[in-house]
């Protein structure tokens, strides 16, 4: 009797340490067990200016990540990193936070909700995401003092126009030709938290950007078009050292550039 007693005991001893694993990790992961497609931007260092991305891919929830294609090449903002706002906690022990004109890309985990471009939705009809068409009168918000903060907007539908700085994404060259919105600072948008993020075309693969992520535009077409917002796909952007502390309570890949 003793031995079953025992032996019922440590099983009920390891189902409750069992669900309290399984509910700290449903817990500390921000990414959705409905995420299906990951790009993950890795940097040397919080002041690193450049990087690699990856893609990856799964079947399901308890799927491992696969990589998908080839590593790229990207840059990041003029002064590195900081935590952005986004779907993880953040841990201000490990990294500055975002602000307005910091030159900082931001870390951190995001949702990739839109792509954008100068191509006329009729011309987009292959993509697998919301297509926002891109014009002479858009215009990004910078401006923390505006109700539209860190919002794309066509000027001649606002009524008050109550901004004072803003990015004019028609007249952006190459870097607005193509990109994609990175979800930073959405829900909700804190102002001076930071706007305007995207991934989006470099010019030239030896410059910075103010808090973008860049990359060869060949490279961006092929992202565009793979994204699909069935999979719910997520940003995952992260020095070195802060995908060591979160690649096993974010449950991130295990293996990185394989298809090498």
């Amino acid at each position: 009797m003793k031995c079953i007693f025992k032996m019922k005991y440590y099983i009920v001893l390891f189902l409750l340490y069992s669900s309290l694993c399984f509910s700290q990790t449903l817990i500390e992961s921000p990414i959705s067990v409905n995420t299906h497609q990951m790009i993950l931007v890795l940097s040397d260092s919080v002041k690193s200016t450049s990087g690699n991305l990856y893609r990856f891919e799964r079947s399901n929830s308890k799927g491992k990540w696969l990589q998908v294609g080839e590593t790229i090449p990207i840059v990041l903002g003029r002064n590195g990193m900081a935590w952005g706002r986004g779907l993880n906690p953040i841990d201000t022990s490990k990294l500055a936070v975002k602000t307005e004109g910091d030159g900082k890309s931001p870390a951190g985990v995001f949702k990739l909700s839109s792509a954008f471009g100068y191509a006329s939705p009729d011309e987009m009809q292959r993509l697998k995401l919301p297509y926002i068409h891109i014009t002479e009168l858009s215009e990004c918000i910078d401006d923390i003092n505006s109700a539209h903060y860190n919002k794309i907007v066509l000027r001649n539908e606002i009524e008050n126009v109550d901004w004072q700085s803003s990015e004019k994404m028609f007249y952006a060259d190459i870097y607005y030709e193509q990109g994609v919105i990175v979800d930073q600072n959405i829900n909700p948008v804190i102002g001076g938290s930071g706007s305007c993020i995207f991934l989006h075309n470099w010019s030239i693969p030896d410059e910075t950007s103010s808090g973008c992520t860049e990359m060869e535009p060949i490279n961006m077409k092929e992202i565009i078009y793979w994204l699909d917002t069935s999979a719910s796909p997520v940003l995952v952007q992260l020095t070195q050292q802060l995908y060591s502390d979160y690649q096993r309570r974010w449950e991130l890949p295990e293996k990185i550039g394989q298809n090498e």
